[in-house]
This record gives C-alpha cells, sequence and structure tokens, in this order.
C-alpha cells in the first residue's frame, strides 16, 4: 500500500485503487507499529476514489510531517571507496575504512522536515562547492518506537568537494537548504522489501542521460534493523523518523551536477523520486 500526503488530505493506493483517508493529520495516521495492518482495516469502511479530468488527484507533498530525516553513510563498499578517494588528500584516505568495518555505523542528522521537498520538487548544489552529486538512497520510515513501517525513496544531496575537505565538514557537505528530497509516497508494506530490490540513478542534462547506475540492496553491508537499533539507541523520536540507507552508486570523479539537471530515483514497488537541480 502508497500513502500519498496532499494538500488535501491523505489518498490511499491500495493496488492502484484511490482512497481518501478520514484522518488527514500525517503524524497521527504514519506513527503506529501496526501501520499496515491499520490500512487494512480503514479500508472496509472507506469508498473508492476515482480522479478524472473533472476530480484531479490533489497535488502530492512530500510524504512527511514533523519528523526529521537522518541518514547512514559507508554502507555500501562502493561508497566506502569513493569517500576514502575524496578525503585522501585531507588525511581522511583511511577514515572511512575504518568506519565500514567497524561495529558502530555512521549516522547523522540530514534535514528537518520544512526543508525537504518533495516529487517534482528543486533539489540545490551549494554555492560554494564543485563537487556535487546526488545519492540515491532507500529511505526508512519508523514508528516513534522504532519499528520499521514504510519506506521511500530519498535523495541526499551531497558536496563532495566540501566534504573532500575535511571529514568534519560532513554537516556543511549534507545539510542545507534543498539538500534533501522524499518521495513520491511513503510506501508501507506487509513484508520488508527484498535483498534483490533495485535502485536506479538516472541523470538526464538537456534532454540526454549523462549518468546512469544500479545497485541491488543485496549490496548494503548495514541492514535497516542494525541501522534503527543504532538511531533509536539514545534517541527519542515522538513522531516517528525517516533514515537514509546509504548509497551504492557513485557517479564518477569527474563528474559534476549542475543546474536544470533532472534527477531520477527509481525503486520498485515504490516508485520514482524526480527532483530538478535549482
Amino acid at each position: 500500500m502508497k500513502l500519498y500526503k496532499t494538500g488535501n488530505g491523505i489518498i490511499l493506493d491500495n493496488d492502484d485503487v484511490f482512497y481518501r483517508l478520514h484522518e488527514s493529520d500525517w503524524d497521527v495516521v504514519v506513527n503506529r507499529d501496526d501501520l499496515y495492518d491499520w490500512l487494512e482495516l480503514q479500508i472496509e469502511s472507506l469508498i473508492p476514489v476515482i480522479f478524472t479530468d473533472d476530480l484531479p488527484m490533489p497535488e502530492i507533498l512530500a510524504p512527511i510531517g514533523s519528523q526529521e530525516v537522518w541518514a547512514s553513510g559507508v554502507t555500501y563498499f562502493r561508497s566506502r571507496t569513493a569517500r576514502m578517494e575524496e578525503s585522501e588528500k585531507a588525511g581522511g584516505g583511511s577514515f572511512y575504512d575504518r568506519v565500514y568495518e567497524a561495529e558502530r555505523p555512521e549516522l547523522f542528522f540530514k534535514s528537518t522536515a520544512w526543508r525537504v521537498v518533495g516529487n517534482h520538487g528543486t533539489v540545490r548544489i551549494r554555492r560554494d562547492s564543485t563537487w556535487d552529486v546526488p545519492e540515491p538512497e532507500l529511505t526508512l520510515f519508523a514508528s516513534q518506537s522504532g519499528v520499521l513501517v514504510g519506506y521511500t525513496i530519498g535523495n541526499d544531496m551531497s558536496s563532495r568537494s566540501i566534504e573532500g575537505e575535511n571529514p568534519l565538514y560532513l554537516p556543511q557537505a549534507k545539510s542545507y537548504t534543498g539538500s534533501a528530497a522524499l518521495g513520491p509516497c511513503l510506501y508501507v508494506p506487509e513484508y520488508p522489501l527484498s535483498d534483490d530490490t533495485l535502485i536506479d540513478l538516472s541523470i538526464i542534462r538537456s534532454g540526454e542521460e549523462v549518468f546512469n547506475g544500479q545497485v541491488t540492496l543485496s549490496q548494503m553491508k548495514r541492514k535497516p534493523d542494525e541501522l534503527l537499533h543504532y538511531l533509536f539507541r539514545e534517541m527519542a523520536f515522538p513522531h516517528g523518523c525517516y533514515l537514509m540507507t546509504g548509497t551504492g552508486i557513485i557517479p564518477p570523479s569527474d563528474f559534476t551536477l549542475q543546474k536544470e539537471d533532472i534527477i531520477h530515483i527509481t525503486i520498485e514497488p515504490i516508485g520514482t523520486l524526480t527532483n530538478t537541480v535549482g
């Protein structure tokens, strides 16, 4: 099942049959350990809605209310290698190798809810950065008790030139206005996503694809339950929390985003998150 936050309430998509939930408060709806079962019960009392030209689907917003967005790093071997390369001149070449092998994962704060953009929204590259990439990431949603109840797609915009100057500059490289996108929906499955789930990244420039990459969840060293366990170990999230799980798709070192680039991140069965660089 998929939940869409709109400017006119919450739409539930169950196998392409749409329903409008009675409850319109996003935080109230999603922050429950039994979210899938609760949604199934709601369907019993709801009447399907058929969207037409006369009754169009309301504007779809980023699937977030009062939640924070956190992120994980160095969860894929490719990410470890890339970050070792970018930080080598700053003396941090082995730093990320130790993080990759450590018991404790790298976790960091990514964004407040109001800074997050949704599907078809505009993401940004920093004006003081010269090397910028999107990071396509499966993003977990956990209830306030730390139970994984859903997924969305995350675009973790990153300034590799800033982080490469010094690993301590990570907050500036990762957290700024327009650096986080989520969408298009909150996918609530009956069972967890399988390891063969594919993440696909496509970057379009002037109508031409300039980069494409793919990776499966099987390439993740750290699994969702482990990441959530550490995130919730000493942190409280009264409305639940989103956690980006890191990327295994890294464009080559001679590639950098430009304004007007279009970024498509697809994870089926969640859908596609599309953003334009502004």
